[in-house]
């Protein structure tokens, strides 16, 4: 992260006596990023963190995945994979897998239903709320999530979903850690005045609430025998045991619509909308804005070839006016990979000259590596998106 924060009871100085009103020491647990050699917090625990009772294997379902073969654009409806109502699912354990490669994972859930607790030992976690409202409980203390809220956890940091109705949660794994762009911070990691957003964007947890409680099942996944696993971990006593905590790791909590969109007299490239990165990928996002003003300007984008990379685009809300045409709406996820050129449906260039300000939203993810096709991307694809451009000017 790039600030500081201190937030419950902490000692003077760390790694010494912190105890609580009846003289016992409380347990100092450092979460530090890089063996020690990058950002980290120090959280003070009411029991040992360590502390296991019981275990078992969690099936965390169906991870398979398989190659984009043939080679062509997709076109997945996320909205086919649930229902409305999302009876009992909840926003941990019903997760269905869209895409992923050995650097993220991007899943999708309806879920109505708390969550179990839960640690992502693999990577850090973005939870890009697309509809409803949820509260995020984690060890360092509580975040509010409503629609548009990107919410970073990092890894193996315990928490659950608390859905208030139903919530649409679009889910980026990484295998590693979520950031802004460098180009965006100082050597120090204050975020720069060129920057999209600044600290004052970020909203941190509330102060953390020691919750009672004993036998608690928490949910981790990690690496395991052909890939990704999952453990069940009961703990003697309740996860959310922490006093105080202080640090440059946490959890936070980032609207799209504090995202102020860079633009200009012509065309700009997807780089000014990127938001966050981990490594191999870039988060993006595509809001509402005045797009080009040169007279002569074509404010949808000129048709590019991926050649590094594949794109995912998740479709969130307002038209998206490249897409015009494709069958493509709220809720649509696109796969554009490496190796083909893409870019405005027939159409869409000329009917754009003019437009003064698009009304779109949609989250982007650039890959590094090929994107394979989970379960759920292969239950939802289309078939047809391959040829939506083969329909002359």
């Amino acid at each position: 992260m790039p600030y500081y924060r201190l937030a419950g009871q902490v000692p003077p100085k760390r790694h010494t006596q912190h105890r609580d009103p009846a003289g016992n020491l409380y347990f100092e647990e450092l979460m530090g990023e890089e063996g020690f050699s990058s950002d980290s917090s120090l959280l003070y625990h009411r029991f040992i963190p360590s502390a296991v009772r019981e275990f078992r294997v969690w099936d965390v379902g169906d991870q398979r995945l398989e190659p984009n073969h043939p080679l062509i654009p997709r076109h997945l409806s996320t909205h086919k994979l649930f229902t409305d109502a999302a009876p009992g699912i909840d926003a941990v354990r019903g997760r269905r897998l869209l895409l992923g490669n050995d650097d993220v994972r991007l899943a999708y859930v309806v879920a109505d239903a708390v969550s179990p607790y839960y640690r992502n030992a693999i990577g850090d976690e973005c939870l890009y709320v697309e509809e409803g409202q949820a509260r995020v409980e984690t060890v360092f203390g509580d975040l509010a999530a409503g629609p548009g809220d990107y919410v970073i956890v990092p890894r193996a940091t315990t928490y659950r979903i608390v859905p208030d109705g139903v919530v649409r949660l679009y889910v980026i794994e990484a295998n590693s850690h979520i950031t802004p762009p460098k180009r965006y911070l100082s050597h120090h990691g204050q975020l720069l005045e060129h920057a999209p957003y600044c600290e004052r964007d970020l909203r941190p947890p509330t102060d953390p609430r020691p919750v009672d409680g004993e036998d608690v099942e928490v949910y981790l996944k990690h690496r395991g025998p052909g890939g990704i696993a999952g453990t069940v971990h009961t703990l003697p006593h309740h996860p959310f045991d922490v006093v105080g905590w202080d640090g440059c790791l946490y959890p936070f909590a980032f609207n799209v619509r504090d995202f102020e969109p860079i633009t200009g007299r012509i065309h700009q490239p997807p780089p000014v909308h990127q938001v966050f990165a981990g490594h191999n990928f870039v988060i993006c996002n595509f809001v509402p804005r005045k797009v080009d003003y040169h007279p002569l300007a074509i404010p949808v984008p000129y048709y590019h070839s991926n050649v590094d990379s594949d794109e995912v685009m998740f479709y969130c809300g307002g038209n998206y006016e490249a897409r015009k045409g494709s069958g493509i709406g709220p809720g649509s996820i696109s796969l554009h990979p490496g190796g083909h050129p893409h870019g405005p449906q027939p159409g869409a260039t000329e009917a754009s000259i003019g437009v003064e300000a698009f009304d779109e939203l949609a989250v982007m993810v650039d890959t590094f590596r090929p994107l394979l096709l989970g379960e759920a991307a292969r239950a939802t694809d289309d078939g047809s998106y391959v040829r939506s451009w083969d329909r002359g000017r």
